[in-house]
């Protein structure tokens, strides 16, 4: 996108400055990239609003002036949808971090959208409950972000990803118009649900400022236990008996695929809780409201699961302080991940009965796209999602052969992380022409002169250039 005229730029501060809105320092390099490591062009400006009024003035003056906005939450993304574009400013909603309390009554809060994940994670905690999404990234990760994402983690099996956990919205259109629908309601079938088309848009049709989040009564029981299995397999195998057998109670099912737990145990100094000579590890746990109960059922089921030959060993939790201890190993495979080098991290979501046919086909045209690529890959498996990590000098061309391969057996080339700069050039892959072409008229219609987050998720015709502001 063409760069605006000094002109422009000059009138566009002087409106904003009036509306008291202060531009933050854009020779920051903090605003010029997100997570997925590309170097970002310098921001034409840094917009800090502090509430949605200040929002909605900035997008309709950057609007009039055909100044693209890129809008940045924690930056924590590993798509490049933050990554600054030449001739972009940047819009950070990081000052807007007001939590309301917690309705107790309805198990409902109101965040804005620079609040941390894990803030409102805690504030639910104090009043006896708990919000339903949880990744690593918590303590920097935004809830705006989030929304735009429909970010996942580690416990859809029980609770849903994102989009379930939200029963209202405030966003500000391209025009500066402000939608709000924060009346919390469990059910509202009064025409469409505008709330739901913002969520996993990636900023594309509109900027999320507020949102209602929807709480659950906090567990008062947890085990975890982490396994080994001699085959994916036998992890499916054990999913559908822990299902079974449990019911809500199961909580989590992780998987984490050889040669990634050796790896990670030998490069951080780890000590393994169970010998590492298998190809498959899982780590499970059940959340619940029984004492007693609910742990002797757990450990029942995981016999049983020994018995049947699912499971080749197991470690079971005994106490919080090693609840927590397994699933930092969870955790564990970012941290060793995101320190070494030269890292291509794919997020893909895959039909749970071709899941073993991807992970086949993926090995073998990686190989050939990169005979030295050595593969990394863990996720949640109880809803589909592997996190496929890839230490390559090509990675173009070995992400290339593992999207075609995630083509091949229905899977998306996206489960969590969204679509961002990085990963357009292969959507068409897993979303066929009517769709993508739907999704550009709704772009059109909500953002007609492209400028929220624009080039993310696709490409649209560049708008027309102008060189005054109305006044």
């Amino acid at each position: 996108m063409a760069r605006p005229s000094d002109q422009v730029l000059s009138i566009l501060k002087a409106r904003l400055e009036k509306a008291a809105i202060l531009a933050g320092d854009a020779v920051d390099p903090r605003y010029s990239d997100d997570l997925s490591g590309e170097p970002g062009a310098r921001p034409e400006l840094v917009l800090r609003p502090r509430n949605t009024r200040e929002v909605a003035e900035i997008i309709n003056a950057c609007n009039a002036a055909r100044l693209p906005l890129v809008v940045q939450g924690g930056r924590t993304g590993l798509s490049g949808g933050a990554r600054v574009l030449a001739g972009e400013a940047v819009l950070s909603l990081e000052r807007m971090t007001a939590l309301e309390d917690v309705e107790p009554t309805a198990g409902t809060i109101i965040a804005e959208a620079g609040v941390p994940l894990q803030v409102v994670q805690e504030k639910a905690d104090a009043a006896g409950l708990v919000f339903g999404v949880d990744i690593g990234a918590r303590g920097t990760a935004t809830i705006g972000g989030n929304i735009a994402t429909n970010a996942g983690g580690i416990r859809v099996l029980r609770y849903g990803n994102f989009r379930a956990q939200v029963l209202g919205l405030e966003a500000v259109l391209a025009d500066g118009t402000v939608l709000s629908s924060l009346k919390g309601l469990a059910k509202d079938n009064s025409g469409y649900d505008l709330s739901q088309l913002f969520i996993g848009s990636e900023g594309t049709l509109g900027v999320v400022t507020r949102a209602c989040l929807k709480l659950h009564p906090k567990p008062i029981t947890q085990s975890a236990a982490f396994c080994s299995l001699p085959s994916l397999d036998a992890a499916f195998g054990l999913l559908k008996f822990l299902r079974g057998r449990l019911g809500n109670l199961l909580s989590g099912f992780e998987v984490i695929l050889a040669p990634l737990m050796g790896d990670m145990v030998a490069a951080l100094g780890l000590t393994a809780p169970v010998a590492l000579s298998s190809p498959v590890y899982v780590l499970t746990d059940i959340q619940g409201m029984t004492p007693g109960a609910d742990e002797e059922a757990f450990t029942v089921a995981l016999s049983q699961a020994i018995e049947d030959g699912l499971v080749e060993d197991v470690v079971l939790s005994q106490s919080e302080r090693e609840f927590q201890a397994l699933w930092m190993l969870r955790d564990d495979c970012n941290r060793f991940l995101f320190a070494e080098g030269a890292m291509l991290s794919l997020d893909v979501s895959l039909p749970l009965p071709r899941m073993g046919e991807f992970l086949d086909l993926a090995k073998a045209a990686q190989g050939r796209a990169d005979p030295a690529a050595r593969d990394y890959v863990f996720g949640h498996l109880g809803d589909g999602n592997l996190h496929y990590v890839v230490r390559t000098d090509r990675p173009n061309e070995v992400a290339k052969a593992v999207f075609g391969s995630v083509a091949l057996t229905g899977g998306s080339i996206s489960a969590e992380h969204g679509i961002g700069l990085d990963k357009k050039a292969y959507l068409h892959l897993t979303r066929d022409p009517a769709e993508l072409a739907a999704m550009r008229r709704l772009k059109a219609a909500l953002d007609p002169n492209n400028i929220l987050n624009p080039g993310r998720i696709f490409d649209m015709p560049l708008p027309r250039s102008t060189s005054e502001i109305p006044a």
